[in-house]
């Protein structure tokens, strides 16, 4: 008893398989939903030039041709015309709201849908303009070729097991007489539907065709897919390689990060004096020291950063205030700004105060990244603007300073990777260039924009500033 039970289960497996007819591959695969949902959008866009082609094929030749059609035959012919034109209008309506998920009717169900439609008024065409004398039948060729590249094999053969079953019973049934045979004037000179060995010629021919153009697509397509889903595997390895260096990374990077952060705390113990006064030549000297342990600080949490960005693909939507957000970063840079003597201002000239949705921790690291910058490339005696605005359907934030630019030829590479343009270089030859592409990889991530602009409007000729603006939408589609 339990053999037969075990059989049932496999069966039942095999059927639900080819129900689904999703590959196990692709159901988390992006591409793979998006080429399919093309190729139904170019189906439907061709099947209103087959009903064009169709009704002028049909006026052509009736008024040129001299082929004659009887009443039935126009009268079916046009019904068939514009039932194809109206579920074709349906059809591409539909299509919008579909979803690329393995358990609901998802593409691949469409494309089956489409050609099923498609042969179903090919066999009413057919049956009503001579049946195997028409040439119309050739057109089930075209769509075994589209069904073998879009469907899984076992699919695309039962289709075109079905089609050719269907095409040698109606055949059969207008040589017996069953179903009435119309003959169309002037297309061939005698009836051929009473023809054994046209009959046996044309099947036989009809058949093979419609079997190797299915199996031709299929293995084209397999192929394709077969080679698609070994770079998806291969994406996956480098993908979980490259996490695995970033996670090296970060233990390293934080290792070196301690050591550092306790000589700058020491440091400041001694620059506020808590361990007694000192020469004034040394404090020049610890200053300068405490200035680029900072800077290694800086440089640390650059990478830190970016690892994180790399690492985890968590994106938390949440409501972020800009004001508060860009307040608790000003209070931060703070002290930075006022050691180089620099006056750090934020500016709320918004009409309309609405949150933004993103992630509050990525915006953070963006915004703050960008004024610690405007700080380490400014002047003494300088000012650091933060500007918030707003339009329509965005929030702007405007970071501009009056420190030393950015050449015209390095504005464009200032958000590469490991990039630094060529004066940030002798003012600091520290420095990552790792933080402005962190910048615009997380404004991206929530749907804005990041621009730079230099000189800015607060430069002069000899320090010319930069402005560095962020519209980011109220709402993340």
């Amino acid at each position: 008893m339990r053999q037969p039970r075990v059989n049932y289960y496999v069966t039942v497996l095999i059927i639900t398989d080819m129900i689904t007819l999703v590959p196990q591959w692709a159901h988390q695969y992006t591409e793979f939903w998006e080429s399919i949902r093309r190729r139904n959008l170019w189906f439907i866009q061709l099947r209103y030039g087959a009903f064009v082609m169709l009704s002028g094929l049909i006026l052509f030749s009736y008024l040129l041709l001299d082929v004659q059609y009887t009443n039935t035959q126009v009268i079916a012919c046009f019904l068939i015309s514009i039932s194809i034109f109206t579920y074709n209008f349906i059809l591409q309506y539909v299509r919008r709201y579909l979803k690329c998920e393995p358990g609901t009717f998802n593409p691949l169900y469409f494309s089956l849908l489409q050609i099923t439609l498609d042969i179903i008024a090919l066999f009413l065409l057919l049956h009503f303009t001579g049946g195997i004398e028409s040439p119309l039948y050739m057109l089930f060729v075209f769509h075994m070729i589209i069904g073998g590249l879009i469907l899984p094999g076992t699919v695309v053969y039962s289709l075109a097991a079905v089609v050719f079953a269907v095409f040698c019973a109606m055949t059969l049934m207008e040589y017996f007489g069953v179903i009435p045979h119309h003959h169309i004037t002037g297309l061939v000179e005698f009836e051929l539907s009473h023809s054994r060995y046209y009959i046996g010629l044309i099947t036989v021919t009809f058949g093979f065709t419609i079997f190797i153009s299915a199996y031709v697509a299929n293995r084209i397509a397999r192929r394709l897919y077969d080679r698609e889903r070994a770079l998806l595997e291969s994406l996956e390895k480098i993908n979980a390689a490259e996490k695995e260096k970033q996670k090296y990374i970060m233990g390293i990077v934080h290792e070196l990060k301690t050591p550092l952060s306790a000589v700058s705390s020491y440091l400041d113990l001694v620059l506020q004096k808590f361990l007694g006064p000192i020469n004034k030549n040394v404090e020049a000297k610890l200053i300068r020291a405490k200035y680029r342990t900072d800077e290694g600080l800086d440089m640390i949490n650059d990478v830190l950063n970016v690892s994180k960005l790399k690492l985890y693909d968590r994106f938390d939507v949440e409501e972020v205030n800009l004001e508060e957000l860009v307040c608790s970063i000003i209070n931060r840079r703070k002290v930075t700004a006022e050691s180089q003597l620099i006056s750090l201002l934020l500016e709320d000239k918004r009409t309309d105060k609405k949150n933004v949705k993103g992630d509050k921790f990525l915006l953070n690291i963006a915004i703050s990244n960008l004024v610690g910058n405007a700080i380490k490339y400014g002047i003494e005696n300088g000012k650091v603007i933060v500007t918030l605005m707003n339009d329509s359907s965005n929030q702007i934030i405007k970071v501009c300073d009056d420190g030393i630019g950015i050449p015209a030829k390095d504005q464009e590479k200032v958000f590469d990777e490991f990039y630094r343009s060529s004066n940030a270089k002798k003012i600091s030859a520290d420095g990552s260039g790792l933080g402005l592409p962190a910048v615009k990889q997380i404004i991206e991530r929530h749907k804005g924009t990041v621009q730079v602009e230099s000189p800015s409007s607060m430069g002069n000729k000899n320090n010319p500033g930069s402005c560095f603006t962020v519209i980011l939408p109220c709402k993340i589609n």
